[in-house]
């Protein structure tokens, strides 16, 4: 989606938006139990507004709402056909609301205004009309037992599905989670991130207008020790699906074990390697996809090509292209359609970012490019791109996820060498390679212990694909059909025909 709105029309845009702050539990707005949420403007440093704080109360009531709204069968016992007509209409509100929608982002969480409305918006639309579409072609099996009976096996919508979801990616990450959901004929109890509420409450009064009966869809703006805990413990959440860091993934699985065993479906942390073989089809074309694989969104991506590995012969002229693309690519204002990044989300963040590019320095990285707060005179957290030649595997700027513009740069000479780096991590998101050697790109595929492999490009996918990884990165999958399993039981129902 383009638009011909200049920086000043956006800003002026931006100085009349009065966003909505509520709760909205059962179909109604709820000023939250507790201390209300400061939504900063990452560019300006500046409060946009106070949000609803839900507490323990909160969630419960709408944990409760939720669980009415499913066991009445307003929306799980829906005709298939309605059901899906009024996802489409939802997917039809975002389209309609797309500049709104792409503005209450930019605003929220610092990323361009390119980006929110040329992909973010109008993905999460084309999202949930994807998955409205499925709705009314899920087969269900029969078995193939001998005749003397008859074995049924049906897919069944889970309950209350409780999804908490990160602040990079606001709307989208959500809707990952709940379209599916949705679809299935489950209630939602989403949680968005204490950094950017705002989209997920304008996704909550859309749903209502789109006919999505109230305790379908609740929205619980809170903080993760507060809400996100009492999601995680609360006995009648059926099933927990979370987008965040791998630490708070595993206090889920603690808070499921402590609780009512709930399902849990984690998207976690990534520190994904981009490797450039020295056959590379097209050295520009991948330099450019390396510095977007780190630099896109700020570098607050969780299948950033944070670590690359470029072969020994053609190091030192990958690396130019790369440093000249990274220079291209210096923060503006998230409101100027040309800007190439935005800002750093909240000062907690650009702090955190700070520290890493400290430690490269500390701990012997050779910094090639950047490494230094910018644009500070906005009041905006602002961190140029940022690259580290790496001589050792052991920095901490390897081996962590710092979730920033931050790349950490290193040679091999084999393919057995670049493997045996990109598979020393803890996490197994993303990857990628370029070579122009079939028989490498799939031998090196196979090989790669991660979730998602791009060859001879990064970043590229569809919602008709899975999106999810391995090791420490999580498990289960997002988007494409397989993301249904998640919100969904198989019944077996055995006649006997004797």
């Amino acid at each position: 989606m383009t638009s011909t709105l200049t920086l000043q029309d956006w800003q002026a845009r931006a100085s009349k938006l009065k966003p909505s702050t509520q709760a909205i539990i059962d179909g109604r707005t709820h000023a939250g139990c507790g201390a209300p949420l400061d939504a900063v403007n990452p560019a300006t440093g500046r409060t946009l507004a106070q949000v609803a704080s839900c507490d323990e109360h909160d969630i419960d009531q709408a944990v409760r709402a939720a669980r009415r709204a499913f066991e009445s069968g307003v929306w799980s016992g829906m005709p298939r056909a309605e059901r899906k007509k009024r996802l489409l209409k939802l997917a039809e509100l975002i389209t309609l609301h797309a500049e709104e929608l792409a503005l209450i982002e930019t605003l929220d969480m610092g990323k361009p205004i390119s980006d929110t409305l040329g992909y973010d918006i109008p993905e999460a639309a084309r999202t949930y009309a994807w998955y409205a579409e499925t709705i009314d072609k899920q087969y269900d099996e029969i078995a193939p037992t001998d005749a003397h009976a008859l074995a049924t096996i049906t897919r069944e919508p889970l309950g209350v599905i409780a999804a908490v979801v990160p602040w990079n990616y606001p709307l989208l990450m959500a809707t990952w989670k709940v379209a599916p959901a949705l679809a299935m004929g489950n209630s939602v109890v989403l949680k968005p991130a204490e950094q950017s509420c705002l989209s997920a409450i304008r996704l909550g009064e859309l749903a209502l207008e789109a006919g999505i009966p109230p305790g379908v869809l609740n929205i619980v703006p809170g903080t993760g020790p507060v809400a996100g805990q009492a999601l995680g413990l609360h006995p009648d959440v059926d099933c927990l699906a979370f987008t965040g860091s791998t630490a708070t993934g595993k206090r889920f699985m603690q808070y499921s074990g402590q609780s009512n065993l709930k399902q849990i479906w984690l998207e976690c942390g990534g520190k994904s390697p981009h490797i450039i073989f020295d056959d590379c089809p097209d050295l520009d074309r991948a330099a450019l996809a390396a510095a977007i694989g780190i630099f896109n969104n700020q570098g607050e991506v969780c299948i950033a090509g944070s670590r690359l590995y470029v072969q020994s012969g053609i190091y030192d002229e990958f690396m130019r292209k790369l440093e000249r693309h990274a220079a291209a690519m210096q923060p503006g204002d998230p409101l100027d359609p040309n800007a190439k990044m935005g800002a750093i989300v909240d000062e907690r963040q650009l702090a955190r970012v700070l520290q890493y590019v400290d430690s490269g320095k500390r701990e012997g990285a050779t910094l090639r490019v950047g490494g230094g707060q910018v644009r500070s005179e906005t009041g905006g957290y602002y961190v140029e791109p940022t690259i580290f030649e790496c001589g050792t595997q052991s920095l901490t700027i390897v081996r962590e996820e710092i979730f920033g513009p931050v790349l950490a740069a290193s040679r091999f000479d084999t393919e057995e060498e670049a493997l045996a780096q990109a598979n020393a991590s803890i996490y197994g998101l993303g990857s990628g390679l370029w070579t122009a050697d079939l028989s490498r790109a799939h031998r090196v595929s196979r090989r790669l212990r991660a979730g998602l492999v791009w060859v001879n490009c990064y970043f590229d996918g569809d919602v008709t694909v899975p999106f999810g990884g391995v090791k420490q990165s999580g498990f289960g999958r997002d988007k494409s059909l397989h993301a249904l399993d998640k919100y969904s039981s198989l019944k077996t129902t055995w006649i006997s025909l004797g």
